[in-house]
């Protein structure tokens, strides 16, 4: 499933709390956006429109939920990102971050344990 950008904003204030309507999904986005109500009806819309949400009606308003799971969408955009910049291979992305500092010591002593974990689970 393509997520925006846009609708993927949209997503995170509902994977953090929901159901919520489209009045609440406008006051959470305000704080980071210039987006007026329309724009936001629009997205909740597209959404809806490719099964990522689902709505409920209560009253006179709809409340809006995640149908698809964060850590799906997640996994589908890091797989997507790792095939189209370095092939699939995790090797070069780390290669990468290192090569221009963006690994903090924490950052590789995490990846060592990972690398260890890894070999005792295949070893």
């Amino acid at each position: 499933m393509q997520i925006s950008e846009a609708e993927a904003m949209v997503m995170e204030v509902l994977w953090k709390h929901s159901p919520q309507g489209a009045d609440e999904v406008v006051a959470a986005l305000s704080a980071r956006t210039d987006w007026a109500e329309p724009t936001v009806k629009t997205l909740l819309n597209r959404l809806l429109n490719k099964g990522a949400i689902q709505a409920e009606k209560e009253g006179r308003r709809y409340l809006y939920s995640p149908v698809l799971a964060r850590e799906s969408w997640i996994g589908q955009q890091s797989e997507g990102m790792l095939e189209r910049l370095f092939g699939g291979r995790v090797a070069p992305l780390v290669a990468h971050f290192s090569e221009r500092g963006k690994l903090s010591a924490a950052d590789i002593a995490e990846l060592r344990k990972l690398i260890e974990e890894l070999g005792d689970e295949r070893g």
